[in-house]
């Protein structure tokens, strides 16, 4: 099965303050709406995909109706998607990345490739669960707005194809 990661586009939480921590459920602005489409085009013609995994967050659904409506394939709403919350510590956080993933593997079976729409911090839990850091580290895996991230799980390997392509906004 593959699993491609991706982000939202650009939305209005964007710009808020440096410490910013992604709980607000702010909307796409209209350049995020346009990197949205670039993307899902890129995914139709490169990528096709047959389900497709979202955050519930605005910036996420748009993001995803978007695809879903380009590629034609059906869509879920996992609140465990979310960005970190803020009563959640790092911990936590990391838990709910691994969770997460183990239920998309577990119930995409029937899909060769498979889409999930969430969130800078959700992806980096995601791809540190698919490579087994240790739950204290400090990296970060940087995904810009509308990045796309190629994990592949092979019979006996799992491979990570390529991150944060954004080629589609060039």
């Amino acid at each position: 099965m593959q699993i491609l990661l991706i982000r939202h586009g650009e939305s209005e939480d964007d710009f808020l303050d440096e410490n910013y921590d992604g709980t607000k459920d702010l909307p796409l602005t209209p350049t995020g709406r346009i990197q949205a489409e670039k993307m899902s085009k890129r995914v139709l013609k490169e990528f096709p995909t047959e389900f497709i995994w979202s955050s519930t967050l605005k910036r996420a659904i748009e993001t995803t109706e978007v695809l879903s409506n380009t590629i034609g394939c059906p869509v879920k709403y996992l609140d465990n998607l979310r960005e970190q919350q803020e009563s959640e510590s790092n911990l936590e956080f990391r838990l709910r990345g691994e969770t997460v993933l183990s239920f998309i593997k577990e119930n995409s079976k029937a899909y060769n490739r498979i889409a999930v729409i969430t969130h800078g911090g959700m992806i980096t839990k995601i791809l540190e669960s698919f490579v087994q850091l240790p739950y204290e580290n400090n990296i970060w895996f940087n995904t810009n707005n509308t990045g796309i991230h190629c994990l592949d799980y092979l019979k006996d390997l799992q491979v990570i194809r390529f991150g944060n392509s954004t080629s589609h906004l060039d």
